[in-house]
């Protein structure tokens, strides 16, 4: 469909990837970049980009004692080679340079991330426990040359993304940490996004090349497929003594620190947009929006100077809103809504010369078409509500449809129903990589994660919670309950 067709002209429910391209594009929050696997994140998306940066400091940054710092974007070979299930889980999607930069004929990689770069600086920085614990973000690009099926936002060959890594003294002050990164991005999923989220540990196959062990939140898009929201992975001391990260404790002795690695990326903004836009096309939550209010004068013959007055007096005071007047004369109202429904913004007021006379307006939700019809006086002090009501609608709605799509089964015959029908699977598992392996080979689905008992949460390291019975898959004693499904 050509790009200049107004309008979404594909289905949500009969083509979600098709309908989805045409989202982003139509909405103007990205556009596809000129080699493939790359995009162009326009004003309207990277805003969206800003504001997840601006949660993410204020409520993880600050709050925990972060520094936010950058690191080189070239890395070279041999810092890979130092540790060596990081170097294989990362080799086939590491992205070379042609050129020897390094001036020792060493190759250097584009960062697909940043542990060997930044752990070879702690190695310098490090020198005692009083240096400790060392907490640093980098927000930054990388580069994964991992796949052909790319998709605007969920999956592509560079991304944005955030990494923290931090040092600490002991494993318990680590894993402490660990969780409390995790849990900090379920909580932006949830207050900022409203995407409602699983969180639990990765199985031993899934989890981060070179970790101790890894803690994932991971939500449920409408074409039937899990989408990993972020990731906390605690490294033990293995990173520490493959780099060299030594420190003096109390008692004089050289002891190899604990350390962990946690990020989110652009892909959820693709979740985002998944999860609440419709066939009119972008939905956004009222939080991210730049613009939250359209004003669209209804235009009469003979009626404008009154209609316009009040408008524009309404656009003044609701500056702070990012709101737009539509005074366009040359397009009638109905091309208007469509224009800004389409665009994502949360609420649109109208104003003609009948709501003049009464004094009001009517304000309608882009998040249902919900109308409602408030004095001119008291619109200032009612828009916060209503938008922090949209939020409140947007994630219950979410949740509804993910706690809908999550079956328990008892039978492997279950299980492929389940997964043929785009829904997610909990059931009691073996916990062993060869049954996982065996599970993709005949279903397509994979581990998400397992959940974590609610009373380990923030203990020495949080237990899975137990299931009942045997695998259905193995017949062996399952360990624990997990999620399957397919994922991006």
């Amino acid at each position: 469909m050509a790009k200049d067709v107004k309008g979404i002209m594909i289905l949500k429910g009969e083509d979600i990837a098709g309908w989805y391209e045409q989202v982003c594009l139509k909405s103007e929050v990205a556009d596809f970049g000129p080699s493939k696997g790359t995009m162009v994140i326009r004003p309207r998306g990277y805003f969206i980009w800003e504001q997840i940066q601006k949660f993410f400091n204020e409520n993880i940054v600050d709050k925990f004692g972060v520094e936010n710092a950058y690191f080189p974007l070239f890395i070279p070979e041999s810092f890979f080679a130092k540790e060596a299930s990081h170097a294989e889980g990362f080799a086939p999607e590491v992205a070379w340079l042609d050129k020897e930069l390094t001036g020792d004929g060493e190759r250097l990689a584009v960062r697909p991330t940043s542990e060997t770069i930044m752990y070879d600086s702690y190695s310098k920085w490090i020198r005692s426990y009083k240096d400790l614990p060392l907490k640093i973000n980098q927000w930054c690009n990388v580069v994964r040359w991992e796949t052909e099926a790319t998709k605007l936002f969920m999956r592509s060959r560079e991304f944005l993304w955030q990494e923290g890594h931090c040092v600490y003294e002991t494993f318990d002050e680590c894993e402490a940490d660990t969780l409390n990164y995790i849990k900090a991005y379920q909580n932006l999923a949830s207050e900022l996004l409203a995407i409602p989220t699983i969180l639990g540990q990765k199985s031993e196959k899934e989890k981060f090349a070179g970790a101790d062990h890894t803690y994932t939140i991971e939500a449920f898009m409408p074409d039937g497929k899990a989408l990993q929201c972020g990731t906390s992975h605690h490294l033990g001391d293995g990173f520490g003594k493959a780099f060299g990260v030594k420190y003096v404790g109390k008692d004089e002795k050289e002891h190899t620190p604990f350390q962990n690695s946690w990020g989110l990326s652009t892909r959820l903004i693709g979740g985002m947009i998944m999860t609440h836009s419709d066939d009119k096309g972008l939905v956004l939550p009222p939080k991210v929006a730049r613009n939250k209010i359209v004003i669209v004068p209804l235009l009469f013959k003979g009626k404008e100077e009154g209609v316009l007055k009040v408008a524009r007096d309404l656009k003044k005071k609701l500056k702070k809103f990012g709101v737009i007047l539509d005074d366009r004369a040359e397009y009638k109202p109905g091309a208007k809504f469509g224009e800004w429904e389409m665009k994502g913004v949360p609420l649109r007021v109208e104003i003609g010369p009948r709501d003049v006379e009464a004094g009001e307006v009517v304000v309608v939700k882009r998040n249902d078409g919900e109308k409602i019809s408030i004095k001119v006086g008291d619109v200032v002090g009612e828009i916060p509500g209503i938008l922090d009501r949209m939020h409140d609608e947007m994630l219950a709605k979410a949740e509804k449809f993910f706690s809908e799509k999550v079956v328990d089964v008892s039978s492997v015959e279950d299980f492929e129903k389940v997964i043929k029908d785009k829904g997610i699977v909990r059931m009691n598992w073996c916990g062993d990589s060869d049954c996982e392996v065996k599970i993709k080979e005949k279903t397509g689905a994979t581990t998400r994660c397992m959940p974590i008992k609610k009373s380990e949460v923030g203990s020495r390291k949080s237990e899975v919670e137990a299931g009942e019975g045997k695998c259905l898959f193995c017949g062996k004693e399952n360990s624990c309950l997990i999620y399957f499904s397919r994922t991006y």
